[in-house]
């Protein structure tokens, strides 16, 4: 489909695009998503039509614009999440020829890497909702809606929201980049871990983490790591610490909330041996799902780390 051609065709005749391809259906959403009497209360609407100024893009694109909706795609999520930390990774795959201002047709596309090229994928708008919430990744603010355009493409390109619940981080890292990823086991990690880190975090690399267990699941432990969960990393640094240094790693919930609890998290001690410089520099104490931990924490916590980037 060719987004320029099928834009301008819908703006000549005054008509909002519907995609034939991937229908205003059940058959998009997959059969066994839902139970069955869910499935047929699904209504799909138009963000013009759930909100009075609809914006793609608001203040540009942060990992805090996204909240995780009932699919299981948080490894989706994640790697979306450490895409907005690097935006020349994030103009490949979110083209800037559109928006809800200017020739809007109700037509949106983004771009994924699949064997060897950048695919062009081509949606209408019409997001699918059950009882008056979002199925799909919420915006946090209501009227932003690039995570849940971008997650319909992805769906589109998999054949349904249903292939997007359950999956591997490090496949959605390679699609959204076409990079190169490498992955390191935290039951026996390499002994350069905290070099490996902030490595990664200097050169540019997006970063995530999961937990095991069972990814259909989700159960939230008392310290507050979800089981079977992927995270991203966004950040890696040594900083001095009493009498030493001290490597902390700040980690990202798909979610957009719900965070560690233990030693470096939001109201922890920790954090009042910290010079104020920077204390001031890094610390934000706010229910957002981002908190720092310490890299011996992380290595208990986490069971895979996930390093990607477009070359080796």
């Amino acid at each position: 489909q060719d987004f320029k051609d099928l834009r301008a065709s819908c703006l000549s005749q005054g008509l909002l695009f519907e995609d034939a391809t991937f229908p205003a259906h059940v058959s998009s959403i997959g059969p066994t998503l839902l139970p069955e009497e869910k499935l047929w209360q699904i209504q799909w609407k138009r963000p013009t039509e759930l909100q009075r100024n609809p914006y793609l893009i608001m203040d540009g694109v942060s990992r805090f614009d996204i909240m995780q909706g009932e699919i299981g795609d948080c490894w989706m999520l994640a790697a979306l999440g450490s895409l907005t930390l690097r935006k020349h990774f994030l103009e490949n795959v979110l083209p800037k020829d559109q928006g809800f201002q200017d020739n809007y047709a109700g037509i949106f596309h983004f771009r994924f890497w699949q064997c060897g090229e950048w695919v062009d994928v081509v949606i209408d708008d019409r997001l699918p909702l059950l009882n008056g919430r979002y199925l799909s990744v919420h915006p946090r603010t209501s009227n932003e809606f690039w995570p849940s355009l971008l997650e319909k493409a992805y769906a589109k390109l998999r054949g349904s929201y249903q292939n997007l619940n359950g999956g591997y981080l490090s496949d959605a890292l390679v699609d959204l980049t076409g990079g190169v990823q490498v992955q390191f086991s935290l039951k026996n990690p390499p002994p350069d871990l905290e070099e490996i880190l902030k490595a990664a975090d200097k050169s540019q690399c997006l970063m995530g983490c999961s937990t095991s267990g069972q990814s259909r699941r989700n159960i939230e432990l008392r310290n507050g790591i979800v089981q079977g969960h992927a995270y991203t990393i966004t950040g890696a640094v040594k900083i001095p610490y009493k009498n030493g240094w001290k490597h902390i790693i700040r980690i990202w919930n798909p979610w957009g909330h719900g965070e560690w609890k233990g030693p470096w998290s939001d109201g922890s001690p920790q954090w009042d041996h910290v010079e104020p410089k920077y204390r001031e520099a890094l610390f934000r104490n706010k229910d957002d799902g981002e908190f720092w931990m310490s890299c011996e924490n992380f290595q208990e916590q986490f069971s895979w780390l996930y390093v990607c980037n477009n070359s080796p």
